[in-house]
């Protein structure tokens, strides 16, 4: 009988275990829509308006695309309305787009300014910033009602924006 080192063994062991694990947000960065790419909510190319863009990334990779925060809270909040099948447990990232910067921020450490004079491409839009200044700044130039952070925004306040 041949015999292993426990090393080995218990990697052995640990790998199915591992495969479960969720995927680190880091090996999911944000990607580009291709001019085919569809936001799930509202049905709009999402490439025509790249100063919005937001998105969903799945654990196993795929994305979801959307043309603001607004249909991506929406999509966020009810999943299984806009994609059958999908959870928030298989979520692995959630992007969207600094609105100074126009580069894609994580939305968990975003601010979001509510209630702004700042349209959107469906309308009333939660603004997203990297950075608390200069949302504070655009609260303060556009007329803005508040700012949030990712988990303070509820679907009551995102039917609000409708």
């Amino acid at each position: 009988m041949q015999r292993y080192p426990r090393a080995y063994l218990i990697c052995i062991l640990l790998l199915p275990a591992l495969a479960v694990l969720p995927v680190a947000a880091e090996s999911l960065p944000p990607e580009v829509p291709g001019p085919g790419d569809k936001c799930p909510v509202c049905g709009m190319f999402v490439a025509k308006y790249p100063d919005w863009v937001a998105q969903v990334r799945f654990t196993d990779g795929q994305t979801a695309f959307f043309d603001g925060v607004k249909d991506l809270c929406k999509f966020y909040f009810d999943m299984g309305r806009y994609r059958p099948g999908r959870s928030a447990a298989e979520v692995g990232a959630v992007y969207v787009t600094d609105y100074y910067t126009l580069e894609p921020i994580a939305a968990e450490g975003a601010f979001f300014v509510v209630g702004s004079s700042v349209y959107g491409p469906m309308g009333r839009e939660l603004i997203a910033f990297a950075a608390e200044d200069q949302a504070r700044e655009f609260l303060r130039d556009h007329r803005g009602r508040e700012i949030l952070r990712f988990d303070a925004v509820t679907p009551e306040l995102v039917r609000s924006l409708d």
